[in-house]
């Protein structure tokens, strides 16, 4: 059981119901990394410590951060006196979490990429999106918009009408598995104008994507490449048993 647990404090609120005796350090957005050095300080001083993100931890999230630190600062990891274990354990991202919820649009090939500039120059996410959009991959959008960010969100949606049809389906999910989850459908014509914040993981569709009764589905090929397996009516059947 942990001693220590370090987090961004919406995260921490959120799992407070689930942490009995350990020692919460709250911090805001962009302290990563020094989130991600006091933790391992902690664990270098004896205490169990654990780094909490939302969705999946190594999906855009602190293990990065963490293994980052640790290796710049050449900390061993074993089993020996002295050395720190770390454990890292799954969780759902927030691609998949959305996926569930749009039906199942990340059947096939598909790429996840984030908009957010503030580690990654924008001409490599454009250049990305451009690769994507080529490749037909189905996209996961992650961080479309914030504050500080109100342009990426549209110019991304111009970059991908070069490549995708406007009718292109477009699945927007919000706050997954927390008060206040929305699910809706758009298309790609209408992207750049859509109610997104960072709490919103965008799903856009490939050219074989298609709405089936309100989901999102991409197929994998089953029916096109098998067809539908034959079956007579229980009637039919009866008379040929006769």
């Amino acid at each position: 059981m942990a001693q220590a647990v370090y987090g961004y404090h919406l995260y921490l609120e959120q799992a407070k119901p689930h942490i009995k005796k350990a020692r919460l350090y709250k911090s805001g957005m962009t302290s990563e990394l020094r989130r991600a050095e006091e933790a391992i300080d902690s664990a270098l001083s004896g205490r169990r410590t654990a780094v909490i993100s939302g969705g999946d931890a190594g999906v855009y999230g602190m293990t990065a951060a963490v293994f980052e630190v640790l290796a710049a600062r050449g900390i061993d990891l074993g089993r020996a006196d002295g050395q720190l274990r770390v454990k890292v354990i799954p969780g759902v991202p927030a691609v998949v979490g959305g996926a569930a919820l749009l039906g199942s649009p990340l059947s096939n090939d598909f790429c996840a990429i984030s908009l957010s500039d503030r580690l990654t120059p924008w001409d490599l996410i454009e250049k990305r999106l451009r690769l994507a959009a080529q490749g037909d991959f189905v996209i996961g959008l992650y961080n479309p918009k914030s504050k500080l960010r109100d342009w990426q969100l549209a110019r991304s949606a111009e970059i991908l009408l070069e490549y995708l049809p406007p009718e292109t389906p477009v699945g927007l999910t919000d706050r997954i598995g927390r008060a206040g989850q929305a699910v809706s459908l758009i298309t790609l014509s209408g992207l750049a104008q859509a109610p997104v914040d960072m709490q919103t993981m965008i799903i856009i569709g490939n050219q074989s994507t298609f709405v089936y009764r309100g989901l999102l589905v991409t197929p994998r090929g089953y029916v096109n490449k098998y067809g539908l397996k034959d079956r007579e009516s229980p009637k039919k059947e009866m008379e040929n048993a006769d």
